[in-house]
C-alpha cells in the first residue's frame, strides 16, 4: 500500500510540474543536435553502452533532464558544461528532434531474462520491490502525462548505473524521492538482471 501511495504521489508531483509536453522544432533541433551526436549518435542511437539513447524518448522528459543538468539539480561532468549555454527554446527544439527518431532496439542476456522479467512485471513482494511496470508501461514506452521515461530497448550498462546513482543517493532530481526509494532495495544483480531485460524489452 505503501508503494502504492508513493506512485500516486509522484504521478501528482510530476504533472504539477508541467514536465510533459515539449513544443520544439524538430528541424531546427537536428543542426542544434550536432554536438550532441558524438556521444548520442547522430539520430539518437548512442554507439557506446554508457552513453543513453535518446531516439523516441519523451520531449518532456528531455527538457527536464537538460534544465536539471543546467541546473546542477542533476550531477554529471559531462552533460553540465554541454546543457550550460542552451536556452530553453534550444532544449525544447533538440528534444522534439531526438523524439521523433527510430531507437534501434537491443537484446536480452537470456540468463538474466527471467529475474528480470519478474523485477519488471511483478516486483518482489518479499522484498519490498515495486514493479517498473506500473510507471513505465508493459513495453517499457514510459508515460509522457506522467513524465516517466521509456525504458525499452536502452542500452543495460547506461540503465545499471542510473538505478545504482538512485539507490546510492548521488542521482536525486527524481520528483518525490520516487526512484530512490524504488531503487535502494534492489541488489546489484537485481539491477544487473532488470537493465539486461529493460534493453531486449520491446
Amino acid at each position: 500500500m505503501k508503494n502504492k501511495l508513493l506512485v500516486v504521489a509522484a504521478i501528482a508531483a510530476l504533472g504539477a510540474a508541467g514536465t510533459v509536453n515539449a513544443a520544439g522544432d524538430a528541424e531546427a533541433g537536428k543542426a542544434k543536435s550536432a554536438a550532441c551526436a558524438a556521444c548520442h549518435g547522430q539520430d539518437g542511437n548512442s554507439p557506446a553502452p554508457n552513453f543513453p539513447k535518446l531516439a523516441g524518448q519523451h520531449p518532456g522528459y528531455m527538457v527536464k533532464q537538460l534544465k536539471d543538468f543546467k541546473a546542477g539539480k542533476r550531477k554529471d561532468a559531462t552533460m553540465a558544461p554541454m546543457a550550460l549555454p542552451l536556452s530553453e527554446q534550444d532544449m525544447e527544439d533538440i528534444a522534439a528532434y531526438f523524439s521523433a527518431q527510430k531507437k534501434q532496439m537491443g537484446a536480452a542476456d537470456e540468463k538474466l531474462v527471467e529475474r528480470g522479467q519478474a523485477l519488471y512485471r511483478g516486483g518482489d513482494a518479499a522484498e519490498g520491490i515495486t514493479a517498473c511496470i506500473g510507471c513505465h508501461g508493459p513495453t517499457g514506452a514510459g508515460n509522457p502525462l506522467a513524465g516517466f521515461p521509456a525504458l525499452s530497448g536502452q542500452h543495460a550498462t547506461y540503465t545499471a548505473k542510473q538505478l545504482k546513482d538512485f539507490r546510492a543517493g548521488t542521482r536525486a532530481n527524481d520528483a518525490g524521492q520516487m526512484m530512490r526509494n524504488v531503487t535502494h532495495r534492489l541488489s546489484d544483480a537485481d539491477i544487473e538482471a532488470l537493465a539486461s531485460f529493460i534493453q531486449g524489452l520491446h
